[in-house]
């Protein structure tokens, strides 16, 4: 299994399936990480937390536990 943690700087990659439960999934797919949407890795920084991406057109910033539960292929 492959996460969103493990991805480099500039790739572009797509959401298989999200893992974790409860309001932790939720907010996740509330800011539009859901199945099928890809993901492009803007920035990491410097000691890997947060995660910044650009999904559905917009920029987010995730922690690094947050792009553990998220599966891409």
């Amino acid at each position: 299994m492959k996460t969103l943690r493990e991805v480099k700087i500039g790739d572009t990659v797509k959401v298989l399936k999200l893992h974790g439960e409860g309001p932790v999934r939720r907010r996740i797919m509330d800011m539009g990480v859901t199945k099928g949407a890809e993901v492009y890795v803007r920035k990491v920084a410097p000691l890997g937390d947060p995660i910044e991406i650009t999904v559905r057109g917009y920029e987010l910033s995730i922690r690094k536990a947050d792009a553990e539960m998220i599966e891409i292929e």
